[in-house]
Protein backbone atom coordinates (compact mmCIF):
# COMPACT_ATOMS: atom_id res chain seq x y z
CA UNK A 1 0.00 0.00 0.00
CA UNK A 2 1.19 3.48 -0.87
CA UNK A 3 0.01 5.85 1.85
CA UNK A 4 -0.10 9.64 1.83
CA UNK A 5 -0.13 11.38 5.21
CA UNK A 6 -1.32 14.98 5.04
CA UNK A 7 0.54 16.91 7.72
CA UNK A 8 2.30 20.23 8.18
CA UNK A 9 4.19 18.80 11.17
CA UNK A 10 6.24 15.89 9.78
CA UNK A 11 8.24 15.62 13.00
CA UNK A 12 5.23 15.46 15.31
CA UNK A 13 4.83 12.31 17.40
CA UNK A 14 1.65 11.08 15.70
CA UNK A 15 2.93 11.65 12.16
CA UNK A 16 6.25 9.94 12.86
CA UNK A 17 4.50 6.98 14.48
CA UNK A 18 2.27 6.52 11.43
CA UNK A 19 5.27 6.56 9.11
CA UNK A 20 7.13 4.05 11.29
CA UNK A 21 4.12 1.75 11.62
CA UNK A 22 3.51 1.77 7.86
CA UNK A 23 7.17 1.12 7.05
CA UNK A 24 7.39 -1.76 9.55
CA UNK A 25 4.45 -3.39 7.78
CA UNK A 26 6.05 -3.14 4.35
CA UNK A 27 3.98 -0.18 3.15
CA UNK A 28 5.31 3.00 1.57
CA UNK A 29 4.37 6.13 3.51
CA UNK A 30 5.00 9.71 2.44
CA UNK A 31 4.29 12.85 4.49
CA UNK A 32 2.86 15.64 2.31
CA UNK A 33 2.45 19.28 3.33
CA UNK A 34 -1.26 20.01 2.93
CA UNK A 35 -0.69 23.58 1.77
CA UNK A 36 1.63 22.57 -1.09
CA UNK A 37 -1.16 20.95 -3.11
CA UNK A 38 -2.82 22.47 -6.15
CA UNK A 39 -6.27 21.22 -7.06
CA UNK A 40 -6.31 20.54 -10.80
CA UNK A 41 -9.72 20.71 -12.48
CA UNK A 42 -8.45 21.52 -15.96
CA UNK A 43 -8.39 18.00 -17.38
CA UNK A 44 -10.99 15.36 -18.09
CA UNK A 45 -10.44 13.73 -14.70
CA UNK A 46 -9.94 15.31 -11.23
CA UNK A 47 -6.28 15.55 -10.33
CA UNK A 48 -3.86 17.05 -7.83
CA UNK A 49 -0.49 18.75 -8.23
CA UNK A 50 2.05 18.64 -5.41
CA UNK A 51 4.83 21.23 -5.29
CA UNK A 52 3.98 22.08 -8.91
CA UNK A 53 4.26 18.52 -10.21
CA UNK A 54 1.68 15.80 -10.95
CA UNK A 55 0.91 13.79 -7.83
CA UNK A 56 2.02 10.18 -7.65
CA UNK A 57 -0.66 7.51 -7.39
CA UNK A 58 -1.60 6.71 -3.80
CA UNK A 59 -3.80 3.92 -2.47
CA UNK A 60 -4.92 5.76 0.65
CA UNK A 61 -4.62 9.11 2.39
CA UNK A 62 -4.57 9.89 6.11
CA UNK A 63 -5.46 13.54 6.80
CA UNK A 64 -3.80 15.18 9.81
CA UNK A 65 -5.20 18.64 9.14
CA UNK A 66 -4.78 21.46 11.66
CA UNK A 67 -7.77 23.62 12.54
CA UNK A 68 -6.16 26.73 11.08
CA UNK A 69 -6.16 25.27 7.54
CA UNK A 70 -9.45 23.38 7.68
CA UNK A 71 -10.98 25.03 4.58
CA UNK A 72 -8.07 24.29 2.24
CA UNK A 73 -7.42 20.94 3.85
CA UNK A 74 -11.00 19.85 3.24
CA UNK A 75 -10.72 20.87 -0.41
CA UNK A 76 -7.63 18.67 -0.79
CA UNK A 77 -9.31 15.69 0.90
CA UNK A 78 -12.38 16.13 -1.33
CA UNK A 79 -10.15 16.01 -4.38
CA UNK A 80 -8.56 12.76 -3.18
CA UNK A 81 -12.10 11.41 -2.77
CA UNK A 82 -12.98 12.44 -6.33
CA UNK A 83 -9.90 10.51 -7.42
CA UNK A 84 -11.24 7.42 -5.57
CA UNK A 85 -8.38 7.36 -3.05
CA UNK A 86 -9.50 5.76 0.21
CA UNK A 87 -9.47 7.74 3.47
CA UNK A 88 -10.77 6.74 6.91
CA UNK A 89 -11.40 10.44 7.58
CA UNK A 90 -13.62 11.66 4.73
CA UNK A 91 -14.11 15.37 4.14
CA UNK A 92 -17.69 15.43 5.40
CA UNK A 93 -16.62 13.77 8.65
CA UNK A 94 -13.81 16.27 9.21
CA UNK A 95 -16.15 19.18 8.41
CA UNK A 96 -18.85 17.86 10.77
CA UNK A 97 -16.48 17.40 13.70
CA UNK A 98 -14.53 20.65 13.23
CA UNK A 99 -17.66 22.79 13.55
CA UNK A 100 -18.61 22.36 17.22
CA UNK A 101 -22.13 23.67 16.64
CA UNK A 102 -22.69 21.42 13.64
CA UNK A 103 -21.35 18.42 15.57
CA UNK A 104 -23.72 19.06 18.48
CA UNK A 105 -26.63 19.55 16.08
CA UNK A 106 -25.94 16.18 14.46
CA UNK A 107 -25.44 14.30 17.73
CA UNK A 108 -28.60 15.84 19.23
CA UNK A 109 -30.71 14.03 16.62
CA UNK A 110 -29.42 10.61 17.66
CA UNK A 111 -29.43 8.42 20.74
CA UNK A 112 -26.25 10.09 22.02
CA UNK A 113 -26.18 12.00 25.31
CA UNK A 114 -24.64 15.49 25.03
CA UNK A 115 -24.50 18.42 27.50
CA UNK A 116 -27.54 20.68 27.26
CA UNK A 117 -26.42 23.33 24.77
CA UNK A 118 -27.69 26.63 23.37
CA UNK A 119 -26.40 29.01 20.72
CA UNK A 120 -27.54 32.65 20.62
CA UNK A 121 -26.36 35.95 19.18
CA UNK A 122 -28.66 38.63 20.61
CA UNK A 123 -27.76 39.90 24.07
CA UNK A 124 -31.41 39.69 25.15
CA UNK A 125 -31.35 35.93 24.54
CA UNK A 126 -28.34 35.17 26.76
CA UNK A 127 -30.12 34.95 30.13
CA UNK A 128 -32.93 32.70 28.86
CA UNK A 129 -30.28 30.53 27.17
CA UNK A 130 -28.38 30.09 30.43
CA UNK A 131 -31.60 29.10 32.20
CA UNK A 132 -32.44 26.56 29.49
CA UNK A 133 -29.22 24.64 30.12
CA UNK A 134 -29.87 24.55 33.87
CA UNK A 135 -28.42 27.85 35.08
CA UNK A 136 -24.95 28.76 36.29
CA UNK A 137 -22.30 27.52 36.44
CA UNK A 138 -22.11 27.10 32.66
CA UNK A 139 -19.39 26.24 30.19
CA UNK A 140 -18.78 28.75 27.39
CA UNK A 141 -17.03 27.43 24.28
CA UNK A 142 -15.60 29.15 21.25
CA UNK A 143 -16.66 27.33 18.11
CA UNK A 144 -13.12 27.49 16.76
CA UNK A 145 -11.27 26.50 19.96
CA UNK A 146 -8.92 23.51 20.19
CA UNK A 147 -6.93 21.72 22.93
CA UNK A 148 -9.02 23.37 25.64
CA UNK A 149 -8.35 26.90 24.36
CA UNK A 150 -11.53 28.96 24.29
CA UNK A 151 -13.33 26.85 26.91
CA UNK A 152 -14.40 28.91 29.93
CA UNK A 153 -16.25 27.93 33.12
CA UNK A 154 -18.48 30.81 34.25
CA UNK A 155 -19.36 30.32 37.95
CA UNK A 156 -22.39 32.60 37.97
CA UNK A 157 -24.81 34.31 35.61
CA UNK A 158 -23.21 37.76 35.73
CA UNK A 159 -19.79 36.40 34.85
CA UNK A 160 -21.33 34.34 32.04
CA UNK A 161 -23.10 37.39 30.63
CA UNK A 162 -19.90 39.45 30.75
CA UNK A 163 -17.79 36.74 29.09
CA UNK A 164 -20.33 36.12 26.32
CA UNK A 165 -20.79 39.83 25.65
CA UNK A 166 -17.01 40.32 25.45
CA UNK A 167 -16.50 37.40 23.09
CA UNK A 168 -19.40 38.38 20.86
CA UNK A 169 -18.12 41.95 20.66
CA UNK A 170 -14.89 40.44 19.30
CA UNK A 171 -17.01 38.66 16.66
CA UNK A 172 -16.54 35.27 18.24
CA UNK A 173 -19.30 32.65 18.10
CA UNK A 174 -19.86 30.85 21.40
CA UNK A 175 -21.83 27.89 22.70
CA UNK A 176 -23.40 27.84 26.16
CA UNK A 177 -23.40 24.39 27.77
CA UNK A 178 -24.48 22.82 31.02
CA UNK A 179 -21.59 22.18 33.39
CA UNK A 180 -21.49 18.45 34.15
CA UNK A 181 -20.33 18.83 37.74
CA UNK A 182 -20.23 15.11 38.50
CA UNK A 183 -17.38 14.66 36.00
CA UNK A 184 -15.13 16.48 38.52
CA UNK A 185 -12.53 17.69 36.05
CA UNK A 186 -12.22 14.31 34.37
CA UNK A 187 -13.08 13.00 30.95
CA UNK A 188 -12.48 9.89 28.88
CA UNK A 189 -10.84 9.78 25.44
CA UNK A 190 -11.80 6.72 23.38
CA UNK A 191 -9.81 6.00 20.23
CA UNK A 192 -12.19 4.54 17.65
CA UNK A 193 -10.98 2.67 14.59
CA UNK A 194 -13.65 1.26 12.31
CA UNK A 195 -16.39 -0.21 14.47
CA UNK A 196 -14.51 -0.67 17.74
CA UNK A 197 -12.70 1.18 20.50
CA UNK A 198 -9.06 0.11 20.35
CA UNK A 199 -7.86 2.09 23.36
CA UNK A 200 -9.11 4.49 26.01
CA UNK A 201 -7.67 6.75 28.65
CA UNK A 202 -9.00 8.91 31.45
CA UNK A 203 -7.71 12.48 31.61
CA UNK A 204 -7.70 14.25 34.97
CA UNK A 205 -7.42 18.02 35.30
CA UNK A 206 -4.59 19.55 37.29
CA UNK A 207 -5.51 21.26 40.58
CA UNK A 208 -8.55 23.54 40.30
CA UNK A 209 -8.46 23.45 36.49
CA UNK A 210 -11.69 21.96 35.10
CA UNK A 211 -10.26 21.31 31.63
CA UNK A 212 -8.58 17.93 31.51
CA UNK A 213 -6.63 18.40 28.26
CA UNK A 214 -3.03 17.18 28.41
CA UNK A 215 -2.02 20.55 26.91
CA UNK A 216 -3.52 22.17 30.03
CA UNK A 217 -1.40 20.01 32.36
CA UNK A 218 -3.86 17.15 32.80
CA UNK A 219 -2.66 13.66 33.65
CA UNK A 220 -3.68 10.46 31.86
CA UNK A 221 -4.25 6.85 32.83
CA UNK A 222 -5.34 3.81 30.84
CA UNK A 223 -8.94 2.73 31.42
CA UNK A 224 -11.08 -0.24 30.39
CA UNK A 225 -14.32 1.23 29.12
CA UNK A 226 -17.69 -0.25 30.01
CA UNK A 227 -19.68 -1.58 27.04
CA UNK A 228 -22.06 1.41 27.04
CA UNK A 229 -19.15 3.86 26.77
CA UNK A 230 -17.70 1.82 23.91
CA UNK A 231 -21.06 1.72 22.09
CA UNK A 232 -21.56 5.47 22.40
CA UNK A 233 -18.00 6.24 21.28
CA UNK A 234 -18.32 4.11 18.14
CA UNK A 235 -21.78 5.50 17.39
CA UNK A 236 -20.63 9.11 17.78
CA UNK A 237 -17.66 8.58 15.45
CA UNK A 238 -19.81 6.86 12.83
CA UNK A 239 -22.53 9.50 13.02
CA UNK A 240 -19.87 12.11 12.28
CA UNK A 241 -18.78 10.01 9.30
CA UNK A 242 -15.34 9.11 10.69
CA UNK A 243 -13.63 5.71 10.73
CA UNK A 244 -10.73 6.97 12.85
CA UNK A 245 -11.62 9.39 15.65
CA UNK A 246 -10.95 10.42 19.20
CA UNK A 247 -14.23 10.64 21.11
CA UNK A 248 -14.18 12.66 24.32
CA UNK A 249 -16.81 11.78 26.91
CA UNK A 250 -17.71 12.91 30.41
CA UNK A 251 -18.65 10.33 33.02
CA UNK A 252 -22.12 11.68 33.77
CA UNK A 253 -24.47 10.46 36.48
CA UNK A 254 -26.56 8.63 33.86
CA UNK A 255 -23.72 7.37 31.69
CA UNK A 256 -21.44 8.72 28.95
CA UNK A 257 -21.89 12.33 27.79
CA UNK A 258 -20.17 13.10 24.48
CA UNK A 259 -18.46 16.49 24.40
CA UNK A 260 -16.34 16.28 21.25
CA UNK A 261 -15.39 14.06 18.31
CA UNK A 262 -11.87 14.72 17.02
CA UNK A 263 -11.09 13.85 13.40
CA UNK A 264 -7.30 14.10 13.84
CA UNK A 265 -6.66 12.72 17.33
CA UNK A 266 -3.13 12.83 18.62
CA UNK A 267 -2.10 9.53 20.16
CA UNK A 268 1.09 10.26 22.05
CA UNK A 269 -0.71 10.37 25.39
CA UNK A 270 -2.93 7.36 24.76
CA UNK A 271 -0.10 5.20 23.40
CA UNK A 272 2.05 5.94 26.42
CA UNK A 273 -0.81 5.44 28.85
CA UNK A 274 -2.01 2.17 27.35
CA UNK A 275 1.28 0.89 25.84
CA UNK A 276 -0.71 -0.06 22.73
CA UNK A 277 0.34 0.36 19.10
CA UNK A 278 -2.39 2.80 18.00
CA UNK A 279 -0.52 3.90 14.89
CA UNK A 280 -0.15 0.29 13.80
CA UNK A 281 -3.85 -0.37 14.33
CA UNK A 282 -4.73 2.63 12.15
CA UNK A 283 -2.38 1.52 9.36
CA UNK A 284 -3.73 -2.04 9.53
CA UNK A 285 -7.30 -0.78 9.28
CA UNK A 286 -6.52 1.47 6.32
CA UNK A 287 -4.75 -1.39 4.54
CA UNK A 288 -7.80 -3.64 5.06
CA UNK A 289 -10.19 -1.01 3.68
CA UNK A 290 -8.14 0.51 0.88
CA UNK A 291 -10.19 -1.17 -1.86
CA UNK A 292 -13.35 0.53 -0.56
CA UNK A 293 -13.07 4.32 -1.02
CA UNK A 294 -15.81 6.44 0.53
CA UNK A 295 -18.61 6.98 -1.99
CA UNK A 296 -20.92 9.96 -2.22
CA UNK A 297 -24.21 8.16 -2.80
CA UNK A 298 -25.85 11.25 -4.25
CA UNK A 299 -23.22 11.46 -6.98
CA UNK A 300 -23.30 7.74 -7.77
CA UNK A 301 -27.11 7.56 -8.05
CA UNK A 302 -27.77 10.48 -10.38
CA UNK A 303 -27.76 8.09 -13.35
CA UNK A 304 -30.54 5.92 -11.87
CA UNK A 305 -33.67 7.75 -12.90
CA UNK A 306 -36.51 7.16 -10.48
CA UNK A 307 -34.29 5.50 -7.86
CA UNK A 308 -32.71 6.87 -4.71
CA UNK A 309 -31.92 6.44 -1.04
CA UNK A 310 -34.61 7.22 1.53
CA UNK A 311 -34.99 6.67 5.26
CA UNK A 312 -38.40 5.47 6.39
CA UNK A 313 -39.25 6.24 10.03
CA UNK A 314 -41.99 3.83 11.07
CA UNK A 315 -44.66 5.23 13.41
CA UNK A 316 -47.72 3.66 15.01
CA UNK A 317 -49.98 4.60 12.13
CA UNK A 318 -47.78 3.12 9.42
CA UNK A 319 -49.57 0.66 7.15
CA UNK A 320 -46.40 -1.46 7.08
CA UNK A 321 -46.83 -2.28 10.77
CA UNK A 322 -50.56 -2.94 10.56
CA UNK A 323 -49.99 -5.39 7.73
CA UNK A 324 -47.08 -7.14 9.47
CA UNK A 325 -44.85 -6.41 6.50
CA UNK A 326 -41.48 -8.15 6.28
CA UNK A 327 -38.22 -6.96 4.77
CA UNK A 328 -38.65 -9.54 2.02
CA UNK A 329 -42.00 -8.07 1.02
CA UNK A 330 -40.34 -4.69 0.54
CA UNK A 331 -37.88 -6.31 -1.86
CA UNK A 332 -40.83 -7.45 -3.95
CA UNK A 333 -41.84 -3.76 -4.16
CA UNK A 334 -38.40 -2.95 -5.67
CA UNK A 335 -37.12 -1.61 -2.33
CA UNK A 336 -33.87 -2.92 -0.82
CA UNK A 337 -33.36 -2.29 2.90
CA UNK A 338 -29.68 -1.47 3.44
CA UNK A 339 -29.80 -0.96 7.20
CA UNK A 340 -32.41 -1.40 9.92
CA UNK A 341 -32.14 0.80 13.03
CA UNK A 342 -34.06 -0.65 15.99
CA UNK A 343 -33.49 1.20 19.25
CA UNK A 344 -29.72 1.36 19.72
CA UNK A 345 -29.15 -1.66 17.47
CA UNK A 346 -27.99 -1.29 13.87
CA UNK A 347 -28.74 -4.30 11.65
CA UNK A 348 -27.01 -4.20 8.24
CA UNK A 349 -28.65 -6.04 5.33
CA UNK A 350 -31.52 -7.41 7.47
CA UNK A 351 -32.96 -10.80 6.57
CA UNK A 352 -36.12 -11.05 4.52
CA UNK A 353 -38.21 -12.73 7.23
CA UNK A 354 -37.69 -9.92 9.74
CA UNK A 355 -41.00 -8.16 10.50
CA UNK A 356 -41.06 -4.35 10.54
CA UNK A 357 -41.95 -2.85 13.94
CA UNK A 358 -43.02 0.53 15.33
CA UNK A 359 -40.09 2.96 15.76
CA UNK A 360 -37.90 1.09 13.27
CA UNK A 361 -35.92 3.24 10.86
CA UNK A 362 -35.18 1.73 7.48
CA UNK A 363 -32.41 3.03 5.24
CA UNK A 364 -33.61 1.97 1.80
CA UNK A 365 -32.53 2.08 -1.81
CA UNK A 366 -35.15 1.57 -4.44
CA UNK A 367 -37.97 2.89 -6.57
CA UNK A 368 -38.76 6.39 -5.29
CA UNK A 369 -42.43 6.21 -6.24
CA UNK A 370 -42.88 2.94 -4.36
CA UNK A 371 -41.17 4.37 -1.28
CA UNK A 372 -43.19 7.56 -1.52
CA UNK A 373 -46.38 5.55 -1.12
CA UNK A 374 -45.03 4.06 2.11
CA UNK A 375 -44.09 7.34 3.79
CA UNK A 376 -46.57 8.09 6.64
CA UNK A 377 -48.28 11.48 6.77
CA UNK A 378 -46.20 14.24 8.32
CA UNK A 379 -47.19 15.09 11.86
CA UNK A 380 -46.97 18.45 13.57
CA UNK A 381 -43.83 19.08 15.57
CA UNK A 382 -45.71 19.14 18.91
CA UNK A 383 -46.87 15.57 18.21
CA UNK A 384 -43.65 14.33 16.67
CA UNK A 385 -41.05 12.29 18.46
CA UNK A 386 -37.94 13.25 16.54
CA UNK A 387 -36.47 10.48 14.44
CA UNK A 388 -32.68 10.61 13.93
CA UNK A 389 -31.53 11.01 10.35
CA UNK A 390 -27.95 9.74 9.89
CA UNK A 391 -25.56 12.29 8.36
CA UNK A 392 -23.27 9.54 7.23
CA UNK A 393 -23.66 5.89 6.42
CA UNK A 394 -23.15 3.66 9.47
CA UNK A 395 -20.10 1.46 9.08
CA UNK A 396 -21.36 -2.11 9.39
CA UNK A 397 -17.93 -3.68 8.99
Amino acid sequence: MKLAILSRAPRSYSTQRLVTAATERGHEARVLDTLRFSIDLSGQEPDLQYRGRPLDDFDAVLPRIGASITFFGLAVVRQFEQMDVYTPSPSNGIANSRDKLRAIQILSRHDVSIPATTFVRDRADVLPAIERVGGAPVVIKLLEGTQGIGVILAPDTKVAEAVIETLQSARQNVLIQRFVAESKGRDVRALVIGDRVVAAMRRVAKGDEFRSNVHRGGTVEAVELEPEFQRVAVQAAQIMGLRVAGVDMLEGADGPVVIEVNSSPGFEGIERATELDIAGAIVDYVASQVAFPELDIRQRLTVSAGYGVVELAINEGAALVAAGTTIGELREMDIAVLTLHRGTTVIPNPRGERVIEVDDRLLCFGNLEAMRRLVPGRRRRSQLRLQPLPDAAIDDA
